[in-house]
Formats: C-alpha cells, structure tokens, sequence
C-alpha cells in the first residue's frame, strides 16, 4: 500500500489531520445549543454564525482542495485561461452583497432551510420545488467527489498508495459531521484557512526565489507552451469571449450551489454578508497567487503524471520535507471542510424538498434532523463509491454539466426575491429548457462547456451555461406573458 514515504512529512500531516479530527468531534460543544435535534442546529448551526466564522465557513466551501489541485493544473495545461477563475470571484462579490442579504431573510422570516424552502414559498408549487432540490443534489454530488481527486493527489505524493487511506480520511469526516453537522466543518475552516494562506505566501514567496525570479518564471512556462503548440501566457484574441462568459456564468452559479447557500442561511444577519461581501475578495488575491503555481511547475521543469500533481510535486521538491508535511495537511483538510458542507446542504435539501414534502409531511423537528445526519453519511459513501470505482473524469464530466444545472436555477430562486410577475409554469419550463438544452449542448461539444456561435462573422465560442440560462429567462418571459394569471394559479 504505501512507497517512497517520507516518514517527516508524514509525521506532520499525521498531526495536523489529527488535530482537525479531534475539533471536528469537539464543534458538537462549541456554541453548543439546548439541542441538535433540529435543522436548523445540525443543519445551519443555529442560523447564529457571525462576521469571522461565515468568512472562514464560505471561504473555505469556495477554495477547496480540488480548487488548489486543479486551478494551477489548469494554468499549467492552457495558461492564461485558466485564471478565469479570478474574474469570477471578483464579479460574484457585488452580487452576493445586492441579492444574498435579501434572500437570507426571505428564509430567515420564514424559517426556510434550503432553495427549494424558497422557491415553495414565494410560488407554491411542488413541481418547481422538486426541480430546484433536484438540480441542487446532482450538481453537489460529483463536486464532493472532486474533494477526493484533490485528496489523492496529495496522499499519491507522500506515497500512501490504495483506496484505503482515502477511505479513513472520508469515514472519519462523516462521523464527525453527523455528530455535530455544520458546526464541525465552522470550526475546522479556521485552521484549514490560516493553513492554506501559510502555504500559498510562502510558495509564492520562495519558490520563484528557488527558480530564477519571477522573470524566469514565466519565460519558462512560455517556452513551455510554445514547444507543444498550445497554451499561452497571454489570452489569444478568440478566448476574449470564452473567458469572459464563463467568468460570467460561474459567477452567478456560484451563489446557487446547496453548499454556499447554506453557508448563507447559517449566518446571523443580512448585515454580517454584506460585511462578508465585502472582505471575501481578499480569498480572491489568495486564489490569483495559487494560480502563478500552474507556471512555477514548468520553471522547475517536473516530470508529472497529470497536470493534477503539479502542486504536490512542486511543493515536494523545492521545500523542506517538514513544511511539504504541513502544505499536504492543508489541502487535504481543504478536501474536509467543504465536503462537509456539501454534504450537509444535499442533505438538507433531501430532508426538507423530497421527505418532508412526499413522504412524511408531519416530521418533527428532531425526525427532520435524523434523516439529515442519515443522508448526509449516504451522500458521503456515494461520492467515496464514485472516485473508488468510476473514473475520475466521470467524477469530472458531472462536475462541469454540475455548474451548467445549478445555473438554471437562478431564475427561480432570485427573480422571486424582487418582483412578484414570474410565475411557477413559465420558470419550470424555462427552468426544462435550460437545463436539458444545456446538456445537450455540452454532449454536442464533446463534453466541452463551450459553443461556437456565428452572428454573420467570425465565429466565436461562449460559455454554454450563459446560453442555457439566457434560454431559460426567455422561456419563462414568454410562457408567463401567455399564460393567464387565473390559469398559472391553478397549475
């Protein structure tokens, strides 16, 4: 099971794992309310989260470990278009400041615990309630399997080979949030965080130190990409658009996945988001210096496997074996918290739009929590089961049509939030059209996420959950304007 191990490196990430296990099992004490027999504390905790621990709880649902594996193997592999995930995380700020706040008390005046509680409430309808938890459960549940990927790739690099070490790290993350649900993964980000800013500023630091300079650095990963005939370090004139809707579009979808909406719904006060708005860019800086590791791997010319290793070789080659230990247990703990709260919000929405709402309507407050913690493990094993035994480009595949589905979701729950003219029918056929035109227009592609369009010149490719979703809002518009509001009420 295990080869070429360095017995340093595994000490400290032994340690610092073991540290953020036993917090994870003392969250159910912290803050600890008369009881967590109820959704709202197992599943929001106790919608009482305030400025600092929201900021720690949705940084940490944001920049995960995949995020620190894929973003810089992304700029590694294409270049400059990998760092489209830095525009995104500017854009969604002032969106989350203008909507956010008025949804957080849309649910909290009604005590709503998911997107679905939302959209039930503001247009009474079953059909679109089932369509938004739906949507929201398969979008979630490849991304907590990309927890994993990012997990492998660092467990690979200290030489823990086989599922079974995968499997311990999971089986202890689902035992420690069913006992203390969303108050675990709040806990642990506080160290999961401080950890990943460690090791982001240093490498960023002394790694280009280690390499010539940033100067050599990029001249480096241009030469790179000029010998293989593809990439850049600079945007090519045909990726202006490209880059610019996906930007767009994963911005918005952001805010709709389960995980972040209830980092949303956990906190105290529609002002401690704005405050959040506010300070979360600073996640972004974090973000655009992670993504420079994808070109310090072609100054340090690795020899990679997959593009996913080049931060875990980098890291394993230019540092001290002590401090690889440390970077390797931050992005592995980056793997735990937002698998935790991915799974939460999956269970949350099974729990309160499918259990509630067709199989036992009556549920108390403590039946509601049990079938939560009970989903939640079951949500676990099924994205453990799919890295086990699928592969990993599946996991992958899901996980791009995953932010394409929750796009098309935005009509629903935020139009809602501001104007009372949309009605139920139009926005699930829009909410149809959307969602199925988008998948078919990815599978078209290749399952790639982008389509070409030719407006009488030159062809240019767009972001195909940007087309799905301007689909969607068009469809709804005109079934809204054709269907009477008497008949619309009836359906």
């Amino acid at each position: 099971m295990t080869t070429d191990i360095n017995g340093t490196a595994l000490a400290v990430f032994i340690f610092f794992f073991l540290l953020v296990t036993v917090m994870g099992f003392i969250a159910a004490h912290w803050r600890k309310p008369e009881t967590l027999a109820h959704i709202d504390e197992w599943g929001l905790g106790g919608r009482s989260f305030g400025t600092w621990i929201t900021w720690f709880l949705v940084g940490g649902d944001f920049y995960t470990a995949y995020t620190v594996i894929a973003v810089p193997a992304l700029v590694y592999t294409v270049g400059a278009y990998g760092f489209f995930a830095l525009p995104y995380t500017i854009v969604v700020y002032p969106f989350v400041f203008m909507v956010m706040p008025v949804l957080w008390k849309r649910a909290s005046d009604f005590g709503y615990v998911t997107a679905g509680d939302v959209v039930h409430g503001q247009y009474g309808s079953r059909g679109l309630e089932l369509a938004v938890a739906i949507t929201g459960v398969i979008a979630t549940m490849p991304y907590i399997a990309l927890q994993l990927v990012g997990m492998a790739a660092v467990l690979k690099a200290l030489g823990l080979q086989g599922e079974l070490p995968l499997a311990i790290a999971f089986i202890v993350l689902a035992l420690y949030t069913y006992s203390a649900g969303l108050r675990a993964p709040a806990l642990i980000a506080f160290v999961k965080d401080i950890m990943i800013y460690i090791v982001v500023l240093t490498a960023v630091a002394a790694i280009p130190a280690k390499l010539g300079g940033y100067a050599n650095v990029f001249a480096s990963a241009d030469a790179a990409f000029q010998a293989k005939g593809s990439g850049s370090i600079l945007l090519g004139s045909n990726q202006y658009v490209a880059y610019a809707s996906l930007a767009l579009g994963s911005a918005l979808a952001a805010f709709m996945y389960p995980h972040t909406l209830t980092g949303i719904f956990a906190s105290n006060s529609g002002n401690t988001i704005r405050k959040n708005a506010i300070l979360l860019p600073a996640y972004t800086l974090l973000l655009g210096l992670l993504a420079l590791l994808g070109y310090m791997g072609h100054a340090a010319h690795l020899t990679l496997e997959s593009p996913n290793d080049v931060v875990p070789q980098l890291f394993k080659t230019l540092f001290p074996s002590w401090f690889a230990g440390f970077a390797f247990a931050a992005i592995a703990i980056g793997a735990l918290v937002p698998a935790a709260v991915m799974s939460i919000g999956a269970a949350n929405l099974f729990t309160r739009n499918f259990w509630k709402a067709y199989v036992n309507p009556d549920v108390s407050h403590a039946g509601e929590a049990k079938v939560a913690k009970v989903t939640s493990l079951i949500v676990k094993i099924g994205a453990l089961l799919v890295i086990l035994f699928l592969p990993t480009q599946f996991a992958l595949d899901l996980q791009l049509l995953g932010g394409i589905w929750i796009l098309q979701t935005l009509p629903a729950l935020v139009f809602g939030l501001f104007t009372n003219w949309f009605r139920a029918p139009g926005l699930l056929v829009g909410w149809f059209v959307g969602f199925f035109g988008g998948t078919y227009l990815v599978w078209i592609n290749g399952l790639k996420p982008l389509q070409a369009i030719s407006l009488g010149g030159a062809p240019f490719t767009v972001y195909i959950g940007l087309l799905a979703l301007v689909a969607n809002i068009i469809v709804a518009v005109v079934i809204n304007v054709l269907t009477p509001a008497r008949v619309a009420a009836r359906a």
